[in-house]
């Protein structure tokens, strides 16, 4: 009986599921033709973050489509949030990234024949965000300064950089990585740019306040941690890095992109080990941050730098020659604004951190929605638990036949391999079931009732 519900369930999904091919097929090739200039970007003023990168691939990409002779872009809100990956509703936390990139100073370089020609300009200009009112989409207007607006929009010179790839990076340098190894792969030498250690330390850490570079520190947390994930997600190349020294000293860096044969199943699992770092996340969770906000803090932060933050903390709780910190938590959160590993050998570490602002009642049930959300996730785990085979398998047809299309592509090519058993794709299983099993928002009533389960 179990045999024949799991048959029929799969021969109702197998209509559905043919389409998927087509579908992921639209998806992968939702791709930005991004200037070549615009790649490699480092700021001479200001900061940018994982997201921002994100965010500004998802406005070349809708600025392209709409076209150049356009001297503003807009899009549905939510359709900026779906695409850049933004797992979150907090404008607040989107408009930060928007002003870094509004605050962030590039120069751009041209030449055509003997005649050069150098630009400073910001990354981005206005931005306007329209909230209409209860009911209403909101949407997001924006522009780019006058001076490379047209060879951002309309570029001669370009790489095809795949947003379904880039939105999947956990770290800024593999995010960068990867454009890079978009734009190098068809060159004949297949050799990026050869630059000195501080001019990559700023590149692939979206900082310009960089003036002085440990190299050990910078391949230990963030070059090295880049190249394994960009290997995990990337089904095209992989890159490695080449050193040129003088002496024994590293002075200049490029990376050689390396096209890749089709991977084997047990390298893909080995190296899926090394993206979605859980063992990372409990250590910040040791530290005094609740599951749901080490989860956030990791998701929301280059690896290579919250890896480094959360040793030093570590270390600086050991210290026994040290007074004890008040609060380790903040500590972590004052040495990741500070950036201090990596930064250079005269680098200071952070002082004792303030007391925390205390969060707004609006930051509150934001962060009391996101515990529910997870709440309702494990329960889902533990109703699935107790199905009968049949139902489970019913379920899982189900899911492949209206989410799979949905899934990115690394998750999705998690779950062909690995099923419910995929660590990184069950997450997304959980999620969804939870949403068809209690659908429709929670209301204030189940959230009062919940902050007083958990405060009891």
């Amino acid at each position: 009986m179990e045999s024949k519900a799991h048959d029929d369930a799969a021969d109702a999904a197998r209509p559905r599921i043919d389409k998927i091919v087509d579908a992921r097929a639209a998806r992968d090739e939702q791709a930005v033709s991004k200037a070549n200039e615009a790649i490699a970007i480092r700021p001479k003023r200001g900061k940018l973050t994982l997201l921002s990168r994100r965010i500004y691939n998802v406005f070349l990409y809708h600025a392209q489509r709409q076209g150049v002779d356009q001297p503003t872009y807009t899009i549905g809100l939510s359709e900026l949030i779906d695409d850049a990956r933004f797992t979150s509703n907090n404008t607040e936390l989107l408009k930060s990234h928007i002003r870094d990139m509004q605050a962030t100073t590039i120069e751009w370089h041209t030449s055509s024949g003997a005649t050069r020609q150098w630009t400073s300009t910001q990354l981005l200009g206005p931005v306007v965000i329209h909230e209409p009112g209860r009911g209403q989409a909101c949407t997001i207007t924006w522009s780019y300064p006058e001076p490379i607006r047209e060879r951002l929009v309309r570029p001669a010179h370009y790489t095809r950089v795949l947003l379904e790839i880039s939105s999947q990076m956990r770290s800024y340098a593999a995010a960068v990585l990867y454009e890079l190894g978009a734009r190098y792969l068809t060159s004949p030498g297949r050799l990026t740019m050869r630059e000195d250690v501080i001019w990559w330390a700023s590149v692939l850490t979206g900082r310009s306040d960089i003036t002085a570079v440990d190299y050990r520190i910078l391949h230990r947390d963030t070059i090295k941690k880049a190249l394994v994930e960009l290997d995990t997600l990337s089904d095209d190349f992989r890159m490695e890095v080449v050193e040129h020294k003088r002496g024994r000293k590293v002075e200049e860096l490029q990376f050689r992109v390396c096209p890749k044969p089709q991977p084997s199943l047990e390298g893909l699992r080995e190296s899926a080990r090394n993206v979605f770092d859980l063992e990372l996340v409990e250590r910040v969770i040791a530290l005094g941050f609740r599951r749901s906000d080490a989860q956030d803090l990791y998701a929301t932060t280059d690896e290579g730098v919250l890896r480094a933050a959360v040793d030093h903390v570590e270390q600086r709780t050991k210290n026994s020659a040290l007074p004890p910190l008040k609060s380790t938590a903040a500590y972590l959160r004052d040495a990741l604004k500070k950036q201090y590993a990596g930064a250079g050998e005269g680098a200071g570490a952070p002082a004792e951190a303030p007391a925390a602002r205390p969060p707004s009642v609006e930051e509150k049930l934001q962060q009391l929605r996101a515990d529910w959300d997870h709440h309702k996730l494990v329960e889902a785990r533990a109703l699935f638990a107790e199905m009968a085979e049949a139902e489970r398998s019913a379920w899982i047809a189900r899911f492949e036949a209206e989410r799979l299309a949905e899934l990115a592509a690394p998750i999705a090519r998690a779950w062909r391999r690995d099923g419910i058993h995929s660590r990184i794709a069950e997450s997304s299983f959980f999620r969804w079931l939870a949403q068809l099993v209690w659908p429709g928002g929670v209301t204030d009533k189940e959230l009062l009732e919940f902050a007083m389960s958990r405060a009891a």
